[in-house]
Formats: structure tokens, C-alpha cells, sequence
């Protein structure tokens, strides 16, 4: 991506009764998704979040992504907008939404009725788009451990070995992103340096952390990484999992997935229906 682009993200929301929510822009007197620019070290997905929160009042959680769009904005640089399907986590009434010099109207509109309202060709792309995965989705996000110390150098018990500096910098940066998807289970090998990667956003969200000694190096087998995958996979909650390099080779298999080859802090969501995998999209938090 070069570096000149201003990035933004956003996200088109369905509600039940086939109806997107768009907002209106007094300045530029357009019809739009709700959407904004990241701030300085944000991820996409959290910057996609916190828009439609400023921007309808509403909260958020993503779906199966978008592709984005790129287009020269006023100023002649590029812009580059991530977008994400999106569900409303909670009460979807706008109606007492706040209006301001930036956004005067928030409307939930009919699906073929926004068509005709929305300003930009692009933006009726992206609808289309949207449209063929609205339906509701679950995340079950895979997460490979922050960084950690050096195996050669630790002098005890593996499974104690710990985050490093750089590794728990990323446990912290996580916390929004997995926010992102709404994750409501937190499922991690009971080893030190996977705990930690998680522990933050469990102290932050309060949801339980489950600890798994079958998603550890030393305990795992297929039988119990299928056993857990296949649980959460199955649940109506979104979820992650964190692991292990050597062990998430057996969770990809257990979903019918090629390995990415995730770094440390690197994750995939996985988005299921009803058990199957309907969409996929990797991320790297640093």
C-alpha cells in the first residue's frame, strides 16, 4: 500500500428486514456507509468499529470483509476505505442520535431503496458486494502467541517461558481487535506465553479465559485440538484461540483450512455459519 494513501474504514450494517444503515454528510451533501480515518497505530478493524459508533451511535461488531476501495479524495491524495459487514450488537433504534456538523441524518434504508439513495457508483459496488454475506456470521478468530523469549535461552520449564517486551506490547494492541468481532470465549493453550497474549483482553472484556492443555506443544494431539476447534466452531459465540506454531497446523485441518503460516501475533478469522467456513481474512497486530 503506498504510503501517501490516507486510510480509512468503515463498514455496511444490515438489521433484520433486509435494511443497511447509511448516514448523511451535510459538508459534502452525500449519502454514504458510516466510515472514517484510523488514528495514528489503530488497526483497521478497530477504526471500523469506532466510526459507526461515532458516527450512529451505534455498537458494532464485523463480519466477513469487504474489498476495498481506492479512490482520490478532495485534497488530491489517494484514499484507501477497508470495509467490513457489520451487525449491531445491542439496540439498533437511531432515532436519538445526536446530529452534528458532520453527520445530520442517520437512516436505516431499504436494501433496493439504497441503491438509489447512495451518492457514489463505488459505494453502490460495495452494497452489492455486501449483499451476497449479509447473513449472520460468527468469528472464531485463530491466534498464533505474541513474541516471546528465546527457547534456546530459557532455563526452565518451557511452558512458563514468557512474552517478551515486543510480545506484550501486541497482547495490549489485541484487546480492540478482538473487540471488533464481539469474541465472548477466550480459549488458549495453558502455556505462559499464549496466556498472556490473551490475558489482557480478558481483564479488559471480563469474559473467562479458558485455559486447554490440549492446545499446548508438549500435550496436544488431533484428537484434542479437533475436540476444541469443533466445540467452538459450533458455538453461537464468537471466539479466539490461541496456540502454538507447531499446533496450528492441526487447528487449520480441523476447519478445512490450507496453514497461512501465521508470524507471532498473527491471527485468522475464521467466519462460520452453522458450522462452515464462509470467509476468511488474515491480520497481523505488531
Amino acid at each position: 500500500m503506498p504510503s501517501k494513501d490516507v486510510l480509512a474504514a468503515g463498514a455496511v450494517v444490515f438489521r433484520p428486514g433486509r435494511q443497511v444503515l447509511l448516514v448523511h454528510r451535510p459538508r459534502y451533501d452525500d449519502w454514504s456507509f458510516p466510515k472514517g480515518k484510523l488514528d495514528p497505530g489503530e488497526h483497521a478493524t478497530a477504526a471500523a468499529v469506532r466510526e459507526v459508533a461515532e458516527e450512529t451511535g451505534l455498537h458494532v461488531r464485523l463480519g466477513p470483509p469487504l474489498g476495498s476501495q481506492r479512490y482520490e479524495n478532495g485534497g488530491g491524495r489517494m484514499k484507501t476505505v477497508f470495509y467490513w459487514t457489520g451487525r449491531v450488537v445491542g439496540d439498533d433504534d437511531v432515532s436519538g442520535y445526536l446530529v452534528n456538523e458532520e453527520i445530520d441524518e442517520v437512516v436505516w434504508v431499504d436494501r433496493d431503496a439504497a441503491y438509489d439513495r447512495l451518492t457514489y457508483p463505488h459505494d453502490r459496488d460495495t452494497l452489492h458486494e455486501a449483499t451476497k454475506v449479509r447473513r449472520k456470521t460468527q468469528a472464531l478468530v485463530v491466534l498464533r502467541h505474541g513474541v516471546a523469549r528465546s527457547r534456546k535461552a530459557w532455563r526452565g520449564d518451557d511452558r512458563l517461558r514468557t512474552l517478551v517486551h515486543a510480545g506484550q506490547e501486541q497482547a495490549q494492541r489485541l484487546v480492540p481487535v478482538l473487540s471488533a468481532y464481539a469474541v465472548s470465549r477466550v480459549v488458549t493453550s495453558s502455556s505462559t506465553r499464549c496466556v498472556e497474549t490473551v490475558r489482557p483482553f480478558a481483564d479488559t472484556t471480563g469474559w473467562k479465559l479458558e485455559l486447554e492443555d490440549g492446545l499446548s506443544e508438549e500435550d496436544s494431539t488431533v484428537a484434542s485440538v479437533l475436540r476444541v476447534v469443533d466445540d467452538l466452531a459450533h458455538d453461537d459465540h464468537a471466539a479466539v484461540l490461541c496456540t502454538h506454531r507447531p499446533v496450528l497446523p492441526s487447528v487449520f485441518d480441523a476447519l478445512g483450512l490450507d496453514d497461512p503460516q501465521l508470524d507471532p501475533g498473527g491471527m485468522l478469522v475464521v467466519h462460520l455459519r452453522k458450522g462452515r467456513v464462509v470467509a476468511t481474512e488474515q491480520h497481523q497486530v505488531r
